[in-house]
């Protein structure tokens, strides 16, 4: 293959995740089912929240931002691996490669962030439940939302302008579903010294923090509920955390095995297969954590599927 300038380079080669044309009417089938429902359950869950007053709280304003994000995350890679599917096609402009990129690194790392916050508003309404809605008000509950936007719109855009300096060769096939940074990386023919030393800096920043913050605060509740002498009090207050901690666990635990696999298989494909865990199925699974394991979202989606019930 000729190298050459990244300028001169319009189109990237997406491998997806099978190349056995028997099997691409399958996965179109079973990608756009779980897309459908993924969006349509978030929705559920943002109208919910947005019409119920009993959920206008700090809790539930950040799950209906969670749901959104999600929507947006799944929507990056999604549709583009659909319509290459269903085209027979493996193309990806270069523009619309970097765009990919920049908007997944967004909402993946909004996950994250949002998940951490979400940690430290349980500890303060359990740890302090008498000073909970003063603490959380919600001038600071918008603050919080809008700092994580302003933290990973300018990591991403930095990312963005480093990427734009690097060259690729004519041709370049990317091992995967969708433009990720490190496979991306991976492919190119100019020296990434500096990117992988930003990749590893933010990865830390925007991984390691977060989790180490989701930690902290539930080391903090658990300390607290070790000191209440009612178990149902134990309980209920724990039982609160349920949903947050499955989607926690759900998360991390999905994006912890996609680079695990990576680096033990050296398999590109079982690591495109792994990716599909968090990118695709956390999303898709989340509306359900939260509908199935809370009383409050459960009811809200009753009333609200009953308002929109035909009479009679």
């Amino acid at each position: 293959m000729r190298a050459g300038n990244h300028t001169g380079v319009s189109l990237f080669l997406l491998l997806g995740l099978s190349e056995d044309p028997e099997l691409q009417p399958l996965l179109f089938g079973v990608l756009l089912s779980m897309y459908l429902v993924t969006v349509l359950g978030n929705l559920l869950i943002i109208r919910a929240i947005s019409s119920d007053s009993h959920l206008h709280t700090p809790m539930y304003f950040f799950l209906s931002n969670l749901s959104f994000v999600d929507i947006c995350f799944v929507s990056t890679t999604v549709p583009k691996m659909l319509v290459n599917i269903q085209a027979q096609s493996k193309d990806i402009s270069h523009v619309g490669c970097l765009t990919q990129v920049y908007f997944f690194m967004i909402f993946a790392g909004m996950d994250g962030f949002l998940l951490t916050v979400m940690a430290y508003d349980r500890f303060v309404a359990i740890c302090h439940p008498l000073h909970y809605m003063v603490i959380m008000n919600a001038r600071l509950c918008v603050l919080l939302v809008l700092m994580c936007w302003f933290v990973i719109f300018w990591v991403a855009l930095i990312h963005l302008l480093l990427l734009m300096q690097l060259t690729f060769c004519v041709g370049t096939e990317i091992p995967h579903f969708f433009c990720e940074l490190t496979q991306i990386l991976k492919v190119a023919c100019s020296d990434t010294l500096i990117n992988d030393i930003f990749l590893l800096v933010t990865t830390v920043l925007l991984g390691v923090f977060p989790l180490t913050g989701i930690f902290f605060s539930y080391f903090q509740i658990v300390s607290s509920l070790m000191k209440m002498s009612s178990i149902e009090g134990k309980y209920k207050a724990f039982s609160t955390c349920g949903s947050h901690l499955s989607v926690v666990s759900l998360y991390y635990g999905t994006s912890l095995a996609v680079y695990l696999s990576s680096d033990v298989f050296h398999s590109p494909q079982r690591s495109s297969i792994a990716s599909v865990m968090y990118t695709v199925v956390t999303p898709m699974l989340n509306p359900f954590i939260y509908s199935l394991r809370n009383k409050d979202v459960k009811g809200a989606l009753v009333r609200l599927l009953s308002r929109g019930a035909p009479c009679g």
